[in-house]
């Protein structure tokens, strides 16, 4: 045997190996996508596992907030008997920005379309807070003041706080 026919069998023989090794690639392909991609499932089963608790917490945490600012509640909350107009106005501010502080984590979890509607109706309650208490002569005291947002609140058709709770309540179906 010469040493040509040893090379060109070489060459025979490593072609051989690379058609082999291509088919089997070729064959092994499809399950080897479907495994990373089996795989790459069960990851994103595992997250939304542990994402779902602290995204239905965050949605509950929300509502108890659209519900402790709610005026109705503020008000029954902090008013007090003979109660200056400013401190009732500064009682108010202060509790719907602490509110507002301690619960501002939970945008990480909701749609951020209902987040903004939050933060809207966060200022949209101080915007008519302030107004209120601009409407009312200087002498005036917190009973008015509560008189006087009740009043704009029953003047409006719908209840923005019912409205944003029905919104978030929305977000927690499409969880599911």
């Amino acid at each position: 045997m010469n040493t040509q026919q040893i090379l060109v069998d070489i060459v025979i023989l490593f072609a051989g190996i690379f058609i082999a090794l291509v088919a089997v690639y070729y064959i092994l392909k499809n399950d080897i996508q479907r495994f990373f991609s089996l795989k790459t499932i069960e990851l994103n089963k595992e997250s939304r596992a542990h994402i779902l608790p602290l995204r239905l917490q965050a949605h509950e945490r929300l509502i108890i907030f659209i519900d402790r600012i709610n005026p109705a509640n503020l008000l029954v909350r902090l008013h007090q008997q003979g109660i200056a107009i400013a401190t009732l106005q500064a009682g108010i501010l202060n509790e719907v920005r602490s509110e507002y502080q301690h619960n501002i984590t939970q945008q990480l979890y909701v749609d951020s379309v209902t987040w903004n509607v939050v933060r809207k109706l966060k200022d949209d309650t101080i915007a008519m807070i302030n107004n209120a208490v601009q409407g009312l002569p200087a002498d005036a005291n917190g009973i008015e003041l509560s008189k006087a947002i009740l009043q704009h609140m029953a003047s409006i058709d719908e209840n923005p706080y019912d409205l944003t709770i029905e919104l978030i309540k929305k977000d927690i179906h499409q969880l599911f």
